[in-house]
Protein backbone atom coordinates (compact mmCIF):
# COMPACT_ATOMS: atom_id res chain seq x y z
CA UNK A 1 0.00 0.00 0.00
CA UNK A 2 0.99 3.66 -0.29
CA UNK A 3 1.70 5.51 2.95
CA UNK A 4 3.30 8.68 4.27
CA UNK A 5 5.90 7.60 6.84
CA UNK A 6 7.95 9.75 9.16
CA UNK A 7 11.64 9.33 8.41
CA UNK A 8 13.43 11.62 10.87
CA UNK A 9 11.44 14.16 12.90
CA UNK A 10 12.21 17.73 11.88
CA UNK A 11 10.81 20.96 10.44
CA UNK A 12 7.84 20.24 8.21
CA UNK A 13 9.29 22.62 5.60
CA UNK A 14 12.04 20.02 5.09
CA UNK A 15 9.52 17.33 4.11
CA UNK A 16 10.13 14.68 6.80
CA UNK A 17 7.30 12.46 5.54
CA UNK A 18 8.29 9.98 2.81
CA UNK A 19 5.55 8.82 0.43
CA UNK A 20 6.41 5.18 -0.22
CA UNK A 21 5.17 1.63 -0.73
CA UNK A 22 4.94 -0.37 2.50
CA UNK A 23 3.54 -3.74 3.47
CA UNK A 24 -0.22 -3.84 3.93
CA UNK A 25 -0.81 -4.57 7.65
CA UNK A 26 -2.35 -7.82 8.87
CA UNK A 27 -4.94 -7.66 11.67
CA UNK A 28 -4.25 -9.50 14.91
CA UNK A 29 -6.65 -10.59 17.65
CA UNK A 30 -9.20 -7.89 18.43
CA UNK A 31 -8.10 -5.76 15.47
CA UNK A 32 -9.80 -4.78 12.25
CA UNK A 33 -8.23 -3.75 8.95
CA UNK A 34 -9.81 -0.59 7.53
CA UNK A 35 -9.61 0.79 4.03
CA UNK A 36 -8.90 4.48 4.68
CA UNK A 37 -11.48 6.72 3.02
CA UNK A 38 -10.23 9.97 4.57
CA UNK A 39 -7.92 11.07 7.38
CA UNK A 40 -8.21 14.44 9.08
CA UNK A 41 -5.05 16.44 9.80
CA UNK A 42 -4.47 17.58 13.37
CA UNK A 43 -1.91 19.92 14.93
CA UNK A 44 -0.87 16.96 17.07
CA UNK A 45 0.32 15.32 13.82
CA UNK A 46 2.53 18.37 13.37
CA UNK A 47 3.94 17.98 16.90
CA UNK A 48 4.70 14.31 16.12
CA UNK A 49 6.32 15.00 12.74
CA UNK A 50 8.45 17.90 13.98
CA UNK A 51 9.56 16.03 17.11
CA UNK A 52 7.91 18.31 19.69
CA UNK A 53 6.40 15.08 21.01
CA UNK A 54 9.21 12.66 21.83
CA UNK A 55 9.42 9.95 19.14
CA UNK A 56 8.15 6.61 20.48
CA UNK A 57 8.22 4.55 17.28
CA UNK A 58 10.55 4.55 14.28
CA UNK A 59 9.11 5.34 10.86
CA UNK A 60 5.59 5.78 12.18
CA UNK A 61 2.67 6.55 9.85
CA UNK A 62 0.89 9.59 11.36
CA UNK A 63 -2.81 10.37 11.28
CA UNK A 64 -5.50 9.79 13.90
CA UNK A 65 -8.78 11.09 12.45
CA UNK A 66 -9.51 8.08 10.29
CA UNK A 67 -12.71 7.38 8.41
CA UNK A 68 -12.41 3.75 7.37
CA UNK A 69 -14.43 1.12 5.53
CA UNK A 70 -14.90 -2.21 7.28
CA UNK A 71 -14.18 -5.45 5.37
CA UNK A 72 -17.87 -6.33 5.29
CA UNK A 73 -19.00 -2.80 4.45
CA UNK A 74 -20.00 0.10 6.64
CA UNK A 75 -17.91 2.97 7.99
CA UNK A 76 -16.28 3.62 11.33
CA UNK A 77 -14.05 6.31 12.77
CA UNK A 78 -10.77 6.01 14.64
CA UNK A 79 -9.42 8.72 16.93
CA UNK A 80 -6.24 9.63 18.85
CA UNK A 81 -6.93 7.25 21.73
CA UNK A 82 -6.50 3.90 20.02
CA UNK A 83 -6.59 1.65 23.09
CA UNK A 84 -6.18 1.42 26.87
CA UNK A 85 -5.19 -1.36 29.26
CA UNK A 86 -8.62 -1.43 30.94
CA UNK A 87 -7.10 -2.47 34.27
CA UNK A 88 -5.39 0.62 35.72
CA UNK A 89 -7.18 2.70 38.39
CA UNK A 90 -8.11 5.36 35.84
CA UNK A 91 -9.73 2.90 33.45
CA UNK A 92 -11.60 1.21 36.30
CA UNK A 93 -12.97 4.58 37.45
CA UNK A 94 -14.23 5.59 34.00
CA UNK A 95 -11.32 7.95 33.21
CA UNK A 96 -9.80 5.95 30.38
CA UNK A 97 -8.40 9.17 28.87
CA UNK A 98 -5.87 9.12 31.75
CA UNK A 99 -4.89 5.45 31.31
CA UNK A 100 -1.38 4.53 32.45
CA UNK A 101 -0.69 2.47 29.31
CA UNK A 102 -2.53 4.10 26.39
CA UNK A 103 -2.16 3.44 22.68
CA UNK A 104 -2.12 6.53 20.46
CA UNK A 105 -3.10 6.27 16.81
CA UNK A 106 -0.46 7.69 14.49
CA UNK A 107 2.07 8.02 17.33
CA UNK A 108 2.65 4.76 19.20
CA UNK A 109 1.00 2.73 16.41
CA UNK A 110 0.63 3.48 12.71
CA UNK A 111 -2.19 5.78 11.69
CA UNK A 112 -4.22 6.85 8.70
CA UNK A 113 -1.86 8.64 6.29
CA UNK A 114 -2.08 5.47 4.21
CA UNK A 115 -4.41 3.37 2.07
CA UNK A 116 -5.11 0.93 4.93
CA UNK A 117 -4.91 1.12 8.73
CA UNK A 118 -5.31 -1.25 11.67
CA UNK A 119 -7.51 -0.37 14.64
CA UNK A 120 -8.67 -2.03 17.81
CA UNK A 121 -12.22 -3.08 17.04
CA UNK A 122 -13.56 -1.88 20.40
CA UNK A 123 -12.05 1.58 19.80
CA UNK A 124 -13.80 2.19 16.48
CA UNK A 125 -16.66 4.69 16.40
CA UNK A 126 -19.79 3.96 14.34
CA UNK A 127 -20.53 6.82 11.92
CA UNK A 128 -24.03 7.88 10.86
CA UNK A 129 -24.88 8.00 7.16
CA UNK A 130 -25.72 11.71 7.48
CA UNK A 131 -22.00 12.58 7.78
CA UNK A 132 -19.93 12.12 4.62
CA UNK A 133 -16.26 11.09 4.73
CA UNK A 134 -14.89 14.63 4.55
CA UNK A 135 -17.30 15.92 7.20
CA UNK A 136 -16.69 13.02 9.57
CA UNK A 137 -12.86 13.00 9.51
CA UNK A 138 -12.24 16.33 11.36
CA UNK A 139 -14.84 15.42 13.95
CA UNK A 140 -12.81 12.43 15.12
CA UNK A 141 -10.21 14.40 17.08
CA UNK A 142 -10.63 18.13 16.57
CA UNK A 143 -14.36 17.79 17.15
CA UNK A 144 -14.26 15.25 19.98
CA UNK A 145 -11.46 16.98 21.90
CA UNK A 146 -13.16 20.36 21.45
CA UNK A 147 -16.34 18.84 22.85
CA UNK A 148 -14.42 17.35 25.78
CA UNK A 149 -12.84 20.76 26.38
CA UNK A 150 -16.31 22.26 26.81
CA UNK A 151 -17.07 19.50 29.32
CA UNK A 152 -13.79 20.03 31.20
CA UNK A 153 -14.52 23.75 31.35
CA UNK A 154 -17.92 22.92 32.86
CA UNK A 155 -19.91 24.83 30.24
CA UNK A 156 -23.62 25.11 31.01
CA UNK A 157 -26.41 26.26 28.69
CA UNK A 158 -26.70 30.03 28.31
CA UNK A 159 -23.24 30.91 29.65
CA UNK A 160 -20.67 33.32 28.25
CA UNK A 161 -17.86 31.28 26.72
CA UNK A 162 -14.59 32.45 25.20
CA UNK A 163 -12.66 30.56 22.53
CA UNK A 164 -9.02 31.63 22.30
CA UNK A 165 -7.58 30.54 18.96
CA UNK A 166 -9.92 29.51 16.15
CA UNK A 167 -8.73 26.61 14.04
CA UNK A 168 -10.05 23.13 13.33
CA UNK A 169 -11.17 22.32 16.88
CA UNK A 170 -12.67 25.68 17.87
CA UNK A 171 -14.70 26.03 14.68
CA UNK A 172 -16.41 22.72 15.53
CA UNK A 173 -17.01 23.68 19.18
CA UNK A 174 -18.77 26.94 18.29
CA UNK A 175 -21.89 25.36 16.72
CA UNK A 176 -22.25 23.12 19.79
CA UNK A 177 -22.13 26.22 22.03
CA UNK A 178 -24.76 27.91 19.88
CA UNK A 179 -26.89 24.76 20.18
CA UNK A 180 -26.60 25.21 23.95
CA UNK A 181 -27.66 28.89 23.64
CA UNK A 182 -24.29 30.15 24.87
CA UNK A 183 -22.93 33.60 24.05
CA UNK A 184 -19.62 33.01 22.25
CA UNK A 185 -16.59 35.34 22.25
CA UNK A 186 -13.63 34.56 19.97
CA UNK A 187 -10.09 35.96 20.24
CA UNK A 188 -7.80 34.79 17.47
CA UNK A 189 -5.08 35.82 15.04
CA UNK A 190 -5.68 35.87 11.30
CA UNK A 191 -8.36 37.80 9.47
CA UNK A 192 -9.68 34.65 7.75
CA UNK A 193 -10.12 32.92 11.13
CA UNK A 194 -11.95 35.93 12.55
CA UNK A 195 -14.26 36.04 9.53
CA UNK A 196 -15.01 32.31 9.88
CA UNK A 197 -15.92 32.86 13.57
CA UNK A 198 -18.27 35.66 12.55
CA UNK A 199 -19.82 33.55 9.80
CA UNK A 200 -20.45 30.72 12.30
CA UNK A 201 -22.29 33.05 14.66
CA UNK A 202 -19.83 34.27 17.30
CA UNK A 203 -21.31 37.16 19.24
CA UNK A 204 -17.96 38.99 19.38
CA UNK A 205 -14.69 38.48 17.53
CA UNK A 206 -11.34 40.13 18.25
CA UNK A 207 -7.65 39.72 17.62
CA UNK A 208 -5.46 37.50 19.79
CA UNK A 209 -4.53 40.50 21.94
CA UNK A 210 -8.05 41.88 22.37
CA UNK A 211 -10.00 41.27 25.55
CA UNK A 212 -13.66 40.26 25.25
CA UNK A 213 -16.05 43.08 26.23
CA UNK A 214 -17.71 41.00 28.98
CA UNK A 215 -16.42 38.78 31.78
CA UNK A 216 -16.54 35.14 30.77
CA UNK A 217 -17.99 32.21 32.68
CA UNK A 218 -15.78 29.71 30.83
CA UNK A 219 -12.94 29.84 28.33
CA UNK A 220 -11.12 27.28 26.20
CA UNK A 221 -7.66 27.90 24.73
CA UNK A 222 -6.81 26.16 21.47
CA UNK A 223 -3.43 27.73 20.71
CA UNK A 224 -0.32 25.96 22.13
CA UNK A 225 0.78 29.16 23.88
CA UNK A 226 1.03 29.97 27.58
CA UNK A 227 0.46 33.63 26.76
CA UNK A 228 -2.98 32.71 25.40
CA UNK A 229 -3.78 30.85 28.64
CA UNK A 230 -3.00 34.00 30.62
CA UNK A 231 -5.11 36.10 28.23
CA UNK A 232 -8.05 33.75 28.76
CA UNK A 233 -7.55 33.76 32.52
CA UNK A 234 -7.61 37.57 32.57
CA UNK A 235 -11.04 37.48 30.88
CA UNK A 236 -12.79 35.30 33.51
CA UNK A 237 -15.28 36.27 36.15
CA UNK A 238 -14.67 35.08 39.69
CA UNK A 239 -15.27 31.33 39.83
CA UNK A 240 -14.68 30.97 36.10
CA UNK A 241 -12.72 28.17 34.44
CA UNK A 242 -10.11 28.02 31.66
CA UNK A 243 -9.70 24.65 29.92
CA UNK A 244 -6.38 24.30 28.08
CA UNK A 245 -6.82 22.24 24.91
CA UNK A 246 -3.18 21.59 23.97
CA UNK A 247 -1.09 18.43 24.05
CA UNK A 248 2.02 20.66 23.92
CA UNK A 249 2.45 24.18 25.39
CA UNK A 250 5.37 26.40 24.47
CA UNK A 251 5.75 27.74 28.02
CA UNK A 252 3.72 29.05 30.92
CA UNK A 253 4.65 32.69 31.67
CA UNK A 254 4.61 34.21 35.11
CA UNK A 255 1.34 35.88 36.01
CA UNK A 256 -0.08 37.82 38.93
CA UNK A 257 -1.96 35.47 41.26
CA UNK A 258 -3.82 38.24 43.08
CA UNK A 259 -5.47 39.72 40.00
CA UNK A 260 -5.80 36.68 37.72
CA UNK A 261 -6.25 33.47 39.72
CA UNK A 262 -7.58 34.57 43.08
CA UNK A 263 -11.37 34.52 43.34
CA UNK A 264 -11.57 30.74 42.80
CA UNK A 265 -10.73 30.97 39.12
CA UNK A 266 -9.38 27.68 37.78
CA UNK A 267 -7.04 26.39 35.06
CA UNK A 268 -7.70 22.82 33.89
CA UNK A 269 -5.88 20.77 31.27
CA UNK A 270 -7.67 18.66 28.70
CA UNK A 271 -6.10 15.22 28.22
CA UNK A 272 -7.13 12.92 25.39
CA UNK A 273 -10.77 11.79 25.17
CA UNK A 274 -12.95 8.85 26.07
CA UNK A 275 -15.14 6.64 23.93
CA UNK A 276 -18.14 8.15 25.72
CA UNK A 277 -17.02 11.62 24.58
CA UNK A 278 -16.78 10.30 21.02
CA UNK A 279 -20.23 8.71 21.03
CA UNK A 280 -21.90 11.74 22.62
CA UNK A 281 -20.25 14.22 20.29
CA UNK A 282 -20.96 12.29 17.08
CA UNK A 283 -24.61 12.00 18.13
CA UNK A 284 -24.81 15.79 18.67
CA UNK A 285 -22.93 16.48 15.42
CA UNK A 286 -25.43 14.41 13.46
CA UNK A 287 -28.39 16.00 15.23
CA UNK A 288 -27.30 19.60 14.56
CA UNK A 289 -25.99 18.68 11.08
CA UNK A 290 -22.49 19.88 11.88
CA UNK A 291 -20.61 20.50 8.63
CA UNK A 292 -16.91 21.38 9.02
CA UNK A 293 -15.10 23.70 6.60
CA UNK A 294 -12.69 21.30 4.90
CA UNK A 295 -9.69 21.60 2.58
CA UNK A 296 -8.77 18.29 0.90
CA UNK A 297 -5.21 17.18 0.09
CA UNK A 298 -4.09 13.98 -1.70
CA UNK A 299 -1.82 11.62 0.24
CA UNK A 300 1.23 12.56 -1.82
CA UNK A 301 0.89 16.15 -0.52
CA UNK A 302 0.99 15.19 3.17
CA UNK A 303 4.04 17.38 3.85
CA UNK A 304 2.46 20.35 2.08
CA UNK A 305 -0.79 19.83 4.00
CA UNK A 306 0.97 19.90 7.37
CA UNK A 307 2.95 22.98 6.32
CA UNK A 308 -0.32 24.72 5.44
CA UNK A 309 -1.64 23.87 8.92
CA UNK A 310 1.51 25.26 10.54
CA UNK A 311 1.31 28.47 8.55
CA UNK A 312 -2.42 28.92 9.30
CA UNK A 313 -3.27 28.76 5.60
CA UNK A 314 -6.17 26.35 6.17
CA UNK A 315 -9.46 27.95 7.16
CA UNK A 316 -11.26 25.29 9.18
CA UNK A 317 -10.02 21.69 8.89
CA UNK A 318 -7.79 19.77 6.47
CA UNK A 319 -8.28 16.18 5.28
CA UNK A 320 -5.97 13.75 3.47
CA UNK A 321 -7.46 11.34 0.93
CA UNK A 322 -5.36 8.29 -0.07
Amino acid sequence: MRAARLTTPGPIANGPLAIEDVAKPEPGPGQVLLRVLACGICRTDLHVVEGELRPLRERVIPGHQIVGELPGGGRVGVSWLGGVDGTCPYCRSGAENLCDAPVFTGYTVDGGYAEYALARADFTIPLPDSLDNFEAAPLLCAGIIGFRSLRVAGVEAGERVGLFGFGASAHLALPVLRHWNCEVFVSTRGESHRKLAQDLGAGWVGSETEKPPAKLDRAVTFAPSGDVVVAALSSLRKGGVVAVNAIHLDRMPEFDYDSLLWGERQIRSVTNMTRADARDFIEIAARIRLSPRVTVFPLQQANEALLAIKQDRVNGAAVIVP
